[in-house]
């Protein structure tokens, strides 16, 4: 499957499984201060509201609200940059070597919210979380790989880093379609215009960030106001942003990229799972699990997710339309598959849009996206050690 490594995705995997030990860090240290004589301190913080400019030209968001629009519209931006190269010039610009991980992502998108949906189908108020389990981190999962070093084949790194990338484009387009409010027409309208504006200047070949970011900014505003979630202007915006496949030196895609995986990596994202992540323990029983949106997320997660990426990509292997990882073995790759359940950041992020109106559930969320990924992340890593080669 896997011939050719390219530089960027090493890169990009040394980048993403060093900062999933800083996430998983930023997830305990919330969960031990949101359980201890900081708690309250911990949620009214994230409750205060903070203005940034002056009354009519002003933006006013909660301290968690900066966090999930703002940040994470920074956060989108990047995967999308992402993305992008990763089609135009990486590991899914060939259809054949694509074509797997691609097979896989729809998998493990569709059984997880199916499990979630037959669990909460009676319930329409719990019933929008279904996209939550759906989603896989990709800092979390490359990280647990990250841990076996040379055991794991490059191919099943590559199969798996491919996938969430996929997933993560399947996440953009759920929030897009399923997790946008109230269209407002005349901010939608801003919003193309935006947009149009930043393809003429990816036509006319402007290689300064300056434009794009100018442009860019009041593109968040107008998403933001539209009823699109804000985070789809980073979406766009990275999608405008010009890539010179001959001469990389001179792209202006990678040098973004580049200088912005750190910041993502130890920065965007461990505040956001700090902020994200803290719940309260307090009076948890196992019976807490059965309740219908931690249950839905926790089967989706862990079950769904192995079945869905692991039955898809078998049947697509042995009916030819695509090609088992080089030097992997099923056992593996079938642990592989059970690490794509660690959905934590995306499934939170999702978990935050689907009950925006309905908060009253998002402790189960939390719950059960924290249970999920980490049985996914047990087993996964000792099925691996297991079945990888010393």
């Amino acid at each position: 499957m896997i011939q050719q490594i390219t530089k960027p995705f090493k890169y990009f995997f040394k980048l993403e499984a060093a900062s999933g030990l800083v996430l998983l860090f930023a997830a305990i240290l919330a969960l031990i201060i949101s359980n201890s004589d900081f708690s309250d301190l911990y949620f009214s913080t994230l409750e205060k509201y903070i203005t940034l400019g002056v009354k009519d030209f002003g933006l006013k968001l909660s301290v968690l609200h900066w966090i999930n629009d703002v940040l994470m519209a920074i956060f989108f931006f990047f995967v999308s940059l992402e993305i992008k190269r990763e089609f135009l010039q990486g590991e899914l610009s060939n259809p054949k070597q694509a074509l797997l991980p691609i097979i896989g992502a729809v998998g493990g998108m569709a059984v997880p919210a199916l499990f979630y949906i037959i669990v909460n189908y009676s319930d329409t108020n719990t019933l929008n979380g279904w996209a939550i389990p759906s989603a896989t981190d990709i800092a979390f999962s490359l990280g647990v790989l990250s841990l076996l070093g040379k055991r794991v084949p490059i191919s099943l790194k590559v199969f798996l880093t491919a996938l969430a990338i996929i997933d993560d484009l399947g996440a953009i387009v759920i929030i897009a379609f399923f997790y946008s409010g109230n269209i407002e027409i005349k901010y939608l309208i801003l919003m193309f215009i935006s947009v149009i504006i930043l393809i003429s200047l990816n036509k006319t070949k402007v290689k300064k960030i300056l434009p794009y970011l100018i442009v860019g900014i009041f593109l968040w505003d107008f998403t933001h106001q539209s009823g699109i979630h804000a985070t789809i202007a980073g979406v766009l915006l990275a999608l405008t942003i010009p890539h010179n496949i001959k001469n990389n030196k001179e792209s202006l895609l990678l040098k973004l990229e580049h200088g912005l995986s750190p910041y993502v990596a130890f920065g965007i994202m461990p505040i956001f799972a700090f902020a994200n992540a803290g719940v309260s323990l307090d009076g948890l029983t196992f019976a807490t699990l059965l309740n219908p949106v931690p249950l839905g997320i926790v089967l989706g997660l862990f079950f769904g997710k192995q079945i869905g990426v692991f039955l898809l990509s078998y049947i697509s292997v042995k009916l030819k339309f695509a090609d088992k990882p080089n030097n992997s073995t099923w056992p593996a790759f079938y642990a592989v598959s059970i690490l794509t359940g660690i959905g934590f950041t995306m499934s939170l992020f999702v978990g935050n849009l689907a009950f925006a109106n309905n908060l009253e559930y998002m402790d189960g969320v939390k719950i059960g996206v924290l249970t999920g990924s980490l049985l996914s992340t047990v087993f996964g890593y000792f099925l691996l050690l297991l079945f990888s080669k010393k």
